[in-house]
């Protein structure tokens, strides 16, 4: 039986009101990276190069709530467009349960805090450099994004 504070399992991502929706979110901010696309393979890189928003402390955007209006082009993440969101990291739980997976054991909804998610390296905590300080952005590539730890 699933413990009625665990929604996630029991209600259909389509059906989560915005509190939920937004909880499910861990705060990586791997989302807030700048990424590549090779032009010939349509290979996914991710960079450390951060959006100037993000705060690598926390790993939060400074500006939450009014980010649209510093960042335009920044994505908000919805059921009607997770489908094509295609650069998610696998960590994501967003993209973990739109595939049918349950959360990572270190998820904040399961461990309380970010504090384990930080431990086992599945934020960008420390890692990433503010994108106005990055003249070319593919001398950034990193691969740690994509680790996923359960």
């Amino acid at each position: 039986m699933t413990n009625k504070s665990e929604f996630w399992k029991s209600t259909p991502l389509h059906e989560l009101n915005t509190v939920q929706w937004e909880s499910l979110c861990d705060g990586c901010g791997k989302c807030c990276l700048n990424k590549l696309i090779d032009d010939e393979t349509e290979e996914l890189y991710y960079t450390n190069a951060a959006c100037y928003l993000l705060d690598d402390k926390t790993c939060s955007c400074s500006r939450y709530i009014e980010r649209f209006k510093y960042v335009p082009l920044c994505t908000a993440i919805t059921v009607e467009n997770l489908p094509s969101l295609t650069w998610l990291p696998d960590s994501c739980a967003y993209r973990r349960l739109y595939n049918g997976k349950d959360l990572p054991s270190w998820h904040p909804l399961l461990t309380g805090s970010k504090d384990k998610m930080h431990q086992l390296g599945m934020s960008v905590q420390g890692k990433v450099v503010d994108e106005r300080k990055v003249r070319y952005v593919e001398d950034h590539i990193v691969l740690w994004p994509m680790k996923d730890v359960d």
